[in-house]
């Protein structure tokens, strides 16, 4: 039994999306935070401040290490964070004199946030590639209904004849842009962090720049000043991830006022009723509607989740793990139920026997 819908027995079936959960489950999250660790190593060794030995010694293990789950979660509800005991477990795995070398320099933020970054950048791209397959499914609608006739609603009343092929631009142009944003978004916006302590990178001297652009493009992220406290860059990544499902939510919205119409869409799968067997309900645009909603609610706490005080902050902090993973699973959803909209729509705008 879950609590969250995303990952529930069956409600899953509906909002949950596979690709998705795979990259922010605890499996995903681990080989992130090892994979900074290993990085940490190899580029304080390639400057000097670590023996080269220690760094292959430390970077093999984190290639092979499977630390124990239950030790971390009792470790995280003692320390607050998981990467203290994920450390010491490392550092047992190690052993020996380069056991001594493991995370040098850095805090368990600039782990936990490098993590989040990776993670963050494999699912935008993924989000990129279904926006690409969402505009092309509405080109493929516009070319194939867009000159039937359609009457334009303003204020949820009739209003004057539109074409189906500017209705569907409306749900087309957004999509467009947004991933225009995606792609600014992936040239920027997803860096290492690396700060160590209080952000100042005190233990690496004057090789600090040098260790993190070396780690940034091992791990493929951007390079970019420690943003411990700095959080503009995840809040608009969560805001990009708000509009797609609103534009998502307007097209599911449309969609369901249009088969209440009756004659101005047909779509085949829709979902049934326990009560009335004539009933074909779109279950994947009502869905559309109800994802956009929640993504905007939780939009408006990821700015809650900007405040953090001073150099470091743990109420905020914890703030953006509960909000932001739900986003990202919100919007993949929808993206998912997008595409089958699109593909079980049969005819858009009036047939020749309605108009």
């Amino acid at each position: 039994m879950s609590i969250a819908a995303f990952d529930h027995p069956f409600l899953s079936g509906l909002v949950g999306d596979d690709e998705i959960a795979a990259l922010f489950g605890a499996e995903a999250d681990i080989a992130a935070m090892l994979s900074f660790e290993a990085a940490l190593a190899e580029a304080s060794a390639a400057h000097g401040l670590i023996p080269h030995g220690a760094a292959r010694q430390i970077a093999e293990v984190c290639r092979r290490i499977r630390p124990d789950i239950d030790r971390l979660r009792l470790a995280t509800a003692r320390d607050g964070v998981v990467v203290p005991e994920l450390v010491r477990q490392l550092r047992d795995a190690v052993s020996g004199e380069a056991a001594t070398h493991v995370h040098f320099g850095a805090t368990s933020q600039d782990v936990i946030d490098t993590s989040l970054m990776i993670r963050l950048k494999r699912a935008s791209v993924l989000f990129e590639s279904r926006l690409l397959a969402l505009i092309d499914g509405l080109d493929v609608l516009a070319a194939r209904f867009g000159d039937a006739a359609l009457m334009g609603k303003t204020r949820m009343q009739p209003a004057l004849p539109i074409t189906t092929g500017e209705r569907i631009g409306i749900w087309r142009d957004p999509l467009a842009r947004h991933h225009a944003r995606l792609q600014s978004l992936l040239g920027s916006h997803f860096v290492i962090q690396l700060g160590g302590a209080v952000g100042t990178l005190e233990k690496f001297g004057d090789k600090a720049g040098d260790v993190r652009c070396d780690m940034a493009a091992v791990l493929q992220l951007a390079d970019a000043p420690q943003f411990h406290s700095q959080r503009d860059r995840i809040v608009e990544i969560a805001n990009v991830l708000a509009m797609i499902t609103g534009s998502l939510g307007k097209f599911g919205q449309d969609v369901a006022l249009m088969a209440q119409a009756g004659s101005e869409i047909s779509l085949s799968g829709g979902g049934g009723s326990s009560a009335m067997a004539h009933k074909q309900n779109p279950v994947a645009a009502e869905v559309l509607v109800g994802l956009a909603r929640f993504n905007a609610v939780q939009a408006g706490g990821m700015q809650h989740a900007m405040i953090h005080e001073q150099e470091r902050s743990g109420a905020a902090w914890a703030l953006e793990w509960l909000i932001l993973p739900q986003m990202v699973m919100t919007t993949g959803a929808a993206l998912r139920l997008a595409h089958e909209l699109i593909d079980n729509i049969r005819r858009v705008g009036k047939s020749e026997e309605d108009a």
